[in-house]
């Protein structure tokens, strides 16, 4: 296992975000030669320079603190369970926001896309797959995409599977993670994509077209995440909501 140096990762970071040190330097209100100093290791950072230039580069909470144990600091944020009571506030409001939302479905899910919470509209779509894609942890792109799986039901599955591989490609450009680099040779590489499924007249957003009951489902999703998370699993959790695109779609689950 190759150990880094802190300023070895911070390059690396700042290498992944397409910056030259001295845009660094700028966004973090700081000199180029001391970031080419940090980054060769002739100057130890401090954990507060580290946690500055962290920020401007965006790097996500957990390895935040990787960052600081590489510069000789203790981890500065916290990994609590969701259930966590120190958690309570937020695990209320996602429960509020899941229950809020339906009849239409909405699930919650962390970075890896593994399930974390769903609200009831959820349901009767888990009831059309295979019970062994049910056993936890449950992961959103397996189930959607899975033969066994939702997949049997999606009318444009290219599509699909294009936006899936659209996020999952710029969450591996954004932070590395062999788990999500697996889960997209399984299910997303070139080659497994099926023909172009039924077009669809609206030009906003792509729909995910489902036959469900012998009826034309056709879902958009919004995602909602925590603003300026202290918590690594706050930071990583997300709410995606579908909402039905015409209104035939909205009678289906209002009825």
């Amino acid at each position: 296992m190759t150990v880094y140096t802190v300023g070895e990762l911070l390059r690396q970071w700042r290498h992944r975000r397409g910056l030259s040190q001295l845009d660094l330097a700028i966004a973090a209100d700081v000199s180029a030669r001391h970031v080419s100093l940090v980054e060769t290791g002739r100057s130890k950072p401090s954990a507060d320079m580290i946690l500055r230039l962290a920020a401007q580069l965006h790097v996500p909470l957990r390895d935040r603190n990787r960052l600081l144990l590489a510069g000789g600091f203790a981890p500065r944020y916290t990994e609590r369970p969701l259930d966590d009571d120190a958690l309570t506030a937020a695990h209320d409001a996602i429960r509020r926001v899941l229950r809020a939302h339906e009849p239409y479905p909405a699930v919650v899910f962390d970075r890896r896309w593994n399930i974390v919470m769903t609200n009831r509209a959820v349901e009767p779509f888990f009831a059309q797959v295979a019970p062994d894609l049910l056993r936890p942890p449950v992961n959103l792109v397996r189930l959607g995409l899975h033969p066994r799986g939702l997949a049997r039901l999606v009318v444009n599955l290219a599509d699909v599977r294009a936006v899936f591989r659209t996020r999952i490609s710029r969450q591996l450009a954004t932070a590395p993670d062999p788990y999500l680099t697996a889960l997209y040779e399984e299910l997303l590489a070139p080659g497994q994509d099926e023909a172009p499924g039924q077009r669809h007249d609206v030009d906003v957003v792509i729909p995910m077209i489902l036959n469900v009951d012998g009826r034309e489902l056709r879902l958009f999703s919004t995602i909602t995440t925590f603003g300026t998370p202290m918590d690594i699993t706050i930071d990583e959790i997300a709410i995606e909501s579908y909402y039905p695109a015409d209104a035939a779609s909205a009678s289906y689950f209002t009825e």
